[in-house]
């Protein structure tokens, strides 16, 4: 009888938990809004799938070179889709990103994506990350366009003056000076 009972209450318990789980989302306790705290494990669930599917999925070979021209391509795209969200270097975070949760990287500020592999940031951008804002783009970038802006990210700490100047409206400079565009006649 004893043991009966036991397997009972064990199959009640086991049965109340996803109940509850339900009810848990169905009358609206589940944080749902941006400025809510993450519910319990949101984080580390989150992460450890998102982690293992890049891991899996990933590209290991990069196409094309992190030259100059596709440094500067990638400074066109990123200014385009990307600044919006994860800023530009010297800039402050945009209202768009100050509302969102979770809270988008500042790409510029801090470490970035500088320590992921091209690979991991080419497959963030290409299939975006589900429940987070973070879009993917594989049906409006190009291929080569997906891996520009990937690099661009990837060689952040160490792009030539001129990517860096094209990422902050800076004109070009000859000996020190900045050269500003000549002002229109009136």
């Amino acid at each position: 009888m004893k043991k009966f009972v036991f397997v009972i209450g064990l199959i009640l318990g086991i049965a109340l938990v996803p109940v509850g789980v339900y009810f848990y989302f169905a009358q609206g306790y589940a944080p749902v809004a941006t400025s809510a705290p993450p519910m319990p494990f949101e984080k580390m669930l989150a992460h450890k799938a998102l982690d293992a599917r890049i891991q899996r999925e990933m590209p290991k070979t990069i196409p094309i070179e992190p030259t100059e021209t596709n440094l500067l391509a990638g400074v066109t795209i990123y200014k385009e889709e990307c600044a919006v969200c994860h800023g530009l270097p010297g800039a402050k975070k945009t209202d768009i990103a100050a509302g969102m949760f979770p809270r988008p990287p500042q790409l510029f500020h801090g470490k970035g994506v500088t320590d992921d592999e091209p690979g991991e940031t080419y497959w963030k951008a290409a299939n975006g990350i589900r429940l987070t804002g973070m879009p993917g783009f594989r049906s409006t970038l190009k291929e080569d366009q997906l891996w520009q802006v990937s690099l661009l990210l990837a060689h952040a700490e160490a792009l030539p003056d001129s990517v860096k100047n094209a990422l902050t409206n800076q004109a070009a400079t000859v000996e020190g000076q900045s050269q500003s565009p000549p002002q229109a006649q009136h």
